[in-house]
């Protein structure tokens, strides 16, 4: 995505309280949205259409906790392979294919959450921070 993003505003439809993780998703993606939930619904703007949005963010999290512990496991590189009849052979060093699930996995992840206002940069935009009274703050041009 280029450009700039729309800001993200208190939204009349809301949601008021945090939803249950959905049971389908791995206990990683269950975690996170444990962890975002809470954060989203108190700053009202996720409503039922964004659902789907914070799920495949849960989704790409999970995936990136779940390949970082198959990495620390297995290494970064891979020796042996097995050819199509299941005969482990050997070419030399390759990357582990859990390295490109992971960092596929960390894109959407940050693109998602920037758009469910997760980012540093994306809880800067007026519309979402904090409704406070800045009373004679010349900085204030909200």
């Amino acid at each position: 995505m280029k450009g700039t993003k729309p800001q993200l505003a208190m939204d009349r439809d809301a949601i008021r309280k945090a939803p249950p993780a959905p049971a389908w998703l791995s206990e990683e993606a269950k975690k996170e949205w444990r962890r975002v939930i809470p954060i989203l619904v108190s700053r009202k703007i996720l409503t039922v259409a964004d659902l789907g949005s914070l799920e495949n963010y849960c989704v790409a999290i999970g995936q990136v906790r779940e390949m970082e512990e198959h990495l620390q496991r297995h290494g970064h590189v891979v020796e042996q392979f097995k050819d199509k009849d299941g005969e482990i052979f050997s070419l030399g060093m390759k990357r582990n294919p859990a390295v490109g699930i992971q960092a596929d996995a960390m894109t959407r992840a940050r693109l998602l959450a920037a758009e469910l206002g997760l980012t540093p940069v994306s809880r800067s935009r007026p519309a979402i921070r904090e409704d406070e009274d800045d009373g004679d703050d010349p900085l204030n041009i909200s």
